[in-house]
């Protein structure tokens, strides 16, 4: 592609951008976003010299065009599937991708560690980060920013700023960058200008210190306020037409070999070049197969009544709660949509927050709202919920704050991969002192939970539950109390072998347990936190043989927790642990998946067929 004359990149656009729309049609991903940045995509590698320069993507869902131009085009309709390309850049996969792209905000902090690795190293290596869709609302973002700004590099920065995460972005960052690039007369004027400059060859002496602090002033009088980035000593240029890939391969040449730390500000379009999907960024965001030609969604299982998915039993259950309790208030991370918080939202604005890509941040803001007398339920994503650890122990358990933190996407949630499966909240959320952890099997049990926790008294409680459909068509129970740490006997077994299971992985084990005819006793535990002790001192009793079944790490979860129960209280049970491997699981449908970690029905009913006599 460097070999192209810069007229001809259009045309590398035009065709790079059809044969993502072609290619998701049929197998899906990420869609908007790598749309939005086809143009920066072709002009990031027609001026740097990858992958010897380094390009840090943030998030990697931008990607798809920096895979098919890197040596991945003929394979790319494997991606996601399993065995197949990863769904994130990952530098198992291509010299091309310098780090795990899943999580937002970690782009400017990569980089910078790149970058002062190449000056230490004596390297020319160009170092830039992109950060886009909604990340710089991360605390993460502005932490690298600070960092960036005190220490020597020449890292650049570019901003994709596209108004949008997944929803829309809200708070004060998004309406900063709004009347940035909305300033016309500053931005016709340093347009001009600087093209003047750089033919002086201005831009590129000792004189550009002065240039560029005269540059800052003109833009504060013209926009009437300052740059906070030039105001962290980081040079800022923009915002600039992020489809224009002509225009942006002449800004990347002149400023790449500056010294010191840049930012180049776009403004890109989520979407771009598929009405559809410019039109609705959030629904085209990940929209499944669709029909490239008319834009129309394929959708399956139409006209059949089917069991809602978790997310939305949980978003009209809440607002069923709302309605009878004024304390409670919704608070999520940039997923009103992806939690189906938006069904409150839609009938209560006043009493839901979408902080933007913060879980940290979510977490102690329902804190301070708790403390205050309010009753804050707290949807994050169960991988997200990882980065808010410290604040869950720090800002909530500690002062036992009724804070109500729900984990959508629990256990395997498939083609995303190792970077999004909600695997480790069991496990680390167990030592917490003060937490009370639930997992529902059904979705009826998730409205008890829901229910029972924004009871009085009931102190910081977490629910877990999975990506998907749940097992209910009539999910529409009674909302009433389940007492914290009682568990529930499913069936009872004449035989020496008790399966204690958690969450919805136990109607998976129950179909095993029934289909096959065996005799084992069956018990939904409910609750990690705290362990139905009566239920354990009767198996710890009656069975020789109990196994444990959860969709989560078996380091540290039920299985563990069971084992050490049986232990400190003298029962010696053989104990059979099944969960998610001491491994990062790949991408790959959860039916894929669960089969492969032996957690399908198929594999269960082996773990729980009694073992022949040799």
């Amino acid at each position: 592609m460097r070999q192209l004359n810069i007229e001809q990149l259009p045309q590398v656009c035009d065709e790079l951008r059809q044969y993502i729309i072609r290619s998701l049609a049929d197998n899906p991903g990420h869609f908007a976003s790598s749309l939005g940045t086809v143009e920066l995509t072709v002009a990031l590698h027609y001026v740097f010299n990858t992958p010897e320069d380094r390009i840090v993507w943030d998030v990697g869902h931008q990607a798809y065009g920096h895979k098919i131009l890197t040596g991945r085009r003929e394979r790319f309709s494997t991606n996601r599937k399993l065995g197949g390309l990863k769904p994130f850049p990952s530098p198992e996969e291509s010299e091309y991708d310098t780090c795990t792209c899943g999580h937002a905000s970690n782009s400017i902090s990569i980089a910078l560690g790149m970058a002062v690795a190449a000056q230490k190293q004596g390297s020319e290596r160009k170092v830039v980060a992109v950060i886009g869709d909604g990340s710089m609302t991360g605390g993460l973002a502005f932490e690298g920013l600070n960092n960036a700004a005190s220490t020597p590099n020449d890292m650049l920065i570019i901003l994709n700023d596209n108004d949008m995460s997944i929803d829309r972005n809200v708070g004060g960052m998004g309406e900063y960058l709004h009347k940035l690039h909305t300033s016309s007369a500053y931005n016709k004027l340093r347009y001009s200008a600087s093209k003047t400059l750089y033919k002086w060859g201005v831009l590129n002496d000792d004189r550009k210190g002065r240039v560029l602090r005269f540059n800052n002033a003109i833009k504060s009088l013209l926009t009437n306020q300052r740059n906070m980035f030039e105001g962290l000593n980081i040079r800022y240029f923009g915002p600039e037409d992020g489809h224009d890939v002509i225009g942006l391969v002449k800004t990347m040449q002149r400023i790449k070999d500056m010294k010191g730390p840049k930012m180049l500000h776009i403004h890109t379009i989520k979407g771009k070049g598929f009405e559809p999907a410019e039109r609705d960024a959030t629904v085209w965001h990940a929209p499944g197969k669709f029909d490239p030609e008319t834009g129309q969604r394929i959708k399956s299982e139409q006209g059949k009544q089917t069991p809602l998915r978790f997310q939305d039993v949980f978003g009209e259950t809440l607002l069923e709660l709302a309605r009878e309790n004024e304390r409670i208030v919704g608070v999520t991370p940039a997923m009103p949509t992806g939690c189906s918080l938006c069904i409150m939202q839609k009938e209560m604005p006043e009493r839901v927050f979408d902080v933007g890509i913060a879980e940290g941040h979510a977490v102690t803001f329902s804190a301070g709202m708790a403390r205050e007398g309010l009753l804050p339920f707290c949807n994050i994503y169960s991988s997200f919920s990882q980065r808010a650890y410290d604040n869950i122990i720090h800002d909530v358990a500690i002062s036992r704050l009724p804070v109500v933190l729900c984990l959508d996407r629990a256990g395997l949630v498939g083609e995303d991969g190792p970077t999004h499966h909600g695997a480790f909240d069991l496990a680390f959320l167990r030592p917490i002192p003060g937490l009370t952890i639930a997992s529902p099997m059904d979705e009826a049990e998730l409205r008890r939970l829901m229910y029972t926790a924004q009871l009085p008294d009931k102190g910081p409680f977490v629910i877990r539950y999975p990506r998907g459909k749940g097992v209910l068509t009539d999910w529409h129970c009674p909302l009433e109390e389940i007492p914290v740490g009682k568990g529930r006997k499913l069936r009872d077994g004449q035989g020496e072998t008790a399966v204690l299971s958690i969450g919805p992985i136990g109607n998976v084990a129950a179909e095993a347990i029934e289909e096959n005819g065996l005799d084992i006793a069956h018990y939904d535990m409910r609750f990690l936190k705290p362990l139905d002790e009566d239920i354990l001192e009767e198996v710890g009793k009656r069975y020789k043989r109990i196994v444990t079944i959860e969709d989560g790490a078996i380091e540290g979860g039920l299985g563990t927790a069971v084992l050490e129960w049986m232990s400190d209280h003298g029962y010696k049970p053989e104990v059979k642990r099944l969960g998610l491997p001491d491994q990062f699981v790949e991408h790959g449908t959860p039916a894929e998946l669960y089969h492969i970690v032996g957690l399908d029905k198929e594999s269960i009913k082996k773990t729980l067929l009694p073992t022949p006599l040799s």
